[in-house]
């Protein structure tokens, strides 16, 4: 084949000359790189293959990690695990054998995802996230993708999510956006996880966790600096009441001081936050995660990490609840999640429609669809805890949220205790305008790395870029 011969087949002349005209038009400096960069964009992006590999999360747990090839480029996305899996999520994929990682390993998602998804995904658009997240989905054929794994197809997912915003040539935050069909982008109220107990931490603390939130913060920037330096100023009253030994940190980089209640826990942060002088700039929330210390649906334990203590002083949901009020009543708490066990919709229902504070519902409602929509009907809380890999895909995190959102609900973006170096919740917190994220504690590196990931959103949206701060809860 001759050289025009090779040009006609391909209509290369018609190409250059028009790579060529928009270059003169542009009055470009670097015409070889404008005209190369002009003829790449003129090639449609497709997907050529997805590779996956076993990599560890935080916590030395194997998981799944993902690189999607198109003809443009590569793009990396890996997933978080949660400390257990509800009955109603999406099933993460491990394969049992105890002679491998203790029966955690992941090779049969990878495996899926090498031999099954990639074969079915090539040649497809990214740009097209639901086309691809449902083509996983049918060839899953499962409610609760057990056949593929939510790992595998997750990875997946977000992989493909990033490839697509590079090209359009947005940030992924922007393209997340586009997805949800939202006109406005809002930088989040960054939950700073500070004290842990619970499943997250080995002292006697029942509750899983006490955050803050700098709501009264100008700029995401600033909410960072408010958060970090109580997180410093709570190790130091820690040490002064506890000694160093409390300042370890839990799964998620919260202090792990060996309180006996959770108003001795709410005390060391409020002397914390007065030490900052932020005053009631800053506001507390409580992950209580009371599933862990319910005994037979009935009655709270909250001593039952200390075996002296445990099964000695129970309290009813009723004795939960005057606990609540007399806590949101002395301290600034905005919100409670899962104050009580997850398949107790009576209190849960009760204590939300005192309206004392927020009521955010992670076990609870496991980011099903299914149980949002009767949470909605029954009124039970009133604010979704978003966790990504409860669901699968981007697209039905893309739809729960719109769900939430029809009902008034707020949103929190969510981690999981095992987490990777991706921080595509930080992307996600901000194109769908969640108004807050919980991230861990501004301390270990695949918490911060999400924290830092929104200082780059944010300086990138220069002018344009909001700070949900005051209006947290009303980012709809």
């Amino acid at each position: 084949m001759s050289v025009q011969e090779y040009l006609d087949k391909h209509t290369l002349s018609r190409k250059i000359e028009d790579a060529v005209n928009a270059a003169v038009r542009a009055k470009t400096s670097d015409p070889v790189l404008f005209i190369a960069n002009h003829m790449k964009k003129a090639v449609a992006s497709v997907i050529t293959k997805v590779k996956a590999r076993q990599i560890l999360d935080s916590r030395g747990i194997p998981t799944v990690e993902v690189d999607l090839h198109t003809n443009k480029g590569v793009f990396r996305a890996s997933v978080p695990s949660g400390d257990s899996s509800g009955t109603y999520e999406a099933i993460e994929l491990r394969d049992g054998d105890k002679g491998m990682y203790l029966g955690n390993s992941v090779a049969k998602a990878v495996k899926n995802i090498n031999e099954r998804i990639s074969e079915a995904l090539i040649g497809m658009d990214p740009k097209l996230q639901a086309q691809i997240d449902h083509a996983m989905i049918d060839l899953d054929k499962t409610e609760k993708k057990n056949e593929l794994g939510a790992n595998a197809i997750l990875a997946v997912s977000i992989a493909a999510c990033k490839a697509g915003a590079a090209e359009k040539e947005v940030p992924l935050c922007k393209h997340l956006s586009d997805l949800s069909g939202r006109a406005n982008m809002t930088l989040p109220v960054p939950a700073f996880t500070v004290l842990s107990g619970g499943n997250h931490a080995s002292n006697h603390f029942a509750i899983q966790e006490i955050m803050i939130l700098p709501v009264g913060a100008s700029r995401f920037e600033e909410a960072l600096q408010w958060g970090s330096e109580t997180y410093h100023h709570l190790k130091a009253v820690v040490t002064e009441k506890n000694g160093n030994m409390g300042c370890n940190v839990g799964e998620d980089g919260g202090l792990t001081p060996d309180i006996s209640s959770l108003k001795e826990g709410l005390e060391l942060v409020k002397e914390a936050i007065n030490r900052t002088g932020y005053g009631d700039k800053i506001k507390i929330a409580i992950d209580v995660a009371a599933t862990n210390f319910c005994i037979a649906g009935t009655k709270y334990d909250l001593d039952i990490k200390s075996p002296s203590k445990s099964g000695q002083n129970f309290k009813s949901a009723e004795d939960m609840i005057d606990m609540y009020k007399e806590l949101c009543a002395e301290y600034p708490i905005v919100f409670i999640e899962d104050p009580f066990d997850k398949e107790d919709w009576e209190h849960t229902k009760y204590f939300s429609n005192l309206g004392i504070c927020q009521v955010v519902g992670d076990d609870l409602l496991m980011s099903n669809s299914k149980r949002v929509e009767r949470a909605i009907q029954e009124s039970a809380c009133n604010a979704l805890l978003l966790k990504v890999n409860q669901i699968g895909t981007v697209t039905e995190a893309i739809e729960v949220v719109k769900l939430a959102r029809d009902a008034q609900w707020g949103v929190v973006t969510s981690h999981r205790c095992g987490e990777t170096e991706d921080s595509f919740i930080s992307d996600l917190s901000v194109g769908l305008a969640t108004g807050v994220i919980k991230a861990g504690a501004p301390c270990r590196g695949e918490r911060t790395m999400k924290y830092n990931q929104l200082l780059r959103i944010e300086e990138e949206l220069g002018d344009q870029a909001v700070y949900a701060g005051e209006d947290w809860r009303q980012t709809l």
